[in-house]
């Protein structure tokens, strides 16, 4: 009997270990990378652009352009958004800047400080073209904190040769801070900005 007993609690006491051992708590967290949208992003960043718009008549109401730095660079990244019917007319490939570079793939940071090459998030109006080293360009002007120091840093929309036109699974060339696109897509953008009576709004997000 003494033997049944002691049997049945080693039993019991062995099954209460397995029990344990079998059922290690599990981690809930998510990992944002990994339940990151590009669509949902850039449908929030057009709301943030819309409300901007609707308080400024100087502002395109029909047209803006988003980027998100979020997606690899050799993705298109850069969107040609119809406000008015609510669609992307164009995208293509836009450079980031190399002090923008992190070491580790897929990770970004940013700065609005001078000299430090990196890309500033934030929304721009585009401003008026000149003639420069990369030929014709637009000056940008920050309208957010993040961008602020924007037109002192010379951070503006151009064009470089060496940024490729299609898509590929490498990464591109880098700029020194300013969103700097393909020459045939830039031919494109010009189109638009040159034919625009209002000022046209730059997002660049993350």
């Amino acid at each position: 009997m003494r033997k049944i007993f002691f049997t049945i609690i080693f039993i019991g006491i062995s099954f209460a270990s397995f029990k344990f051992i079998s059922h290690p708590k599990i981690s809930t967290t998510t990992n944002p990378e990994l339940t990151y949208s590009p669509k949902e992003k850039l449908d929030s960043q057009i709301l943030e652009v819309k409300k901007l718009i609707s308080i400024n008549s100087k502002y395109n109401k029909e047209i803006a352009f988003f980027i998100d730095m979020r997606i690899p660079s050799g993705k298109n990244r850069f969107f040609i958004y119809d406000l008015k019917n609510n669609k992307t007319i164009d995208k293509g490939l836009v450079a980031h800047g190399s002090g923008s570079e992190t070491g580790i793939q897929g990770k970004l940071k940013f700065s609005n400080i001078n000299n430090s090459l990196s890309t500033s998030l934030g929304k721009y109006s585009i401003g008026d073209s000149y003639v420069g080293k990369f030929g014709k360009a637009y000056k940008l002007y920050g309208l957010d904190k993040t961008n602020s120091n924007a037109y002192d840093r010379n951070i503006v929309l151009h064009k470089y040769f060496d940024v490729p036109y299609n898509e590929q699974q490498h990464y591109i060339c880098n700029s020194y801070g300013c969103p700097m696109v393909n020459e045939k897509f830039y031919s494109r953008i010009e189109k638009i900005i040159d034919n625009s009576q209002t000022k046209i709004i730059l997002n660049i997000y993350y």
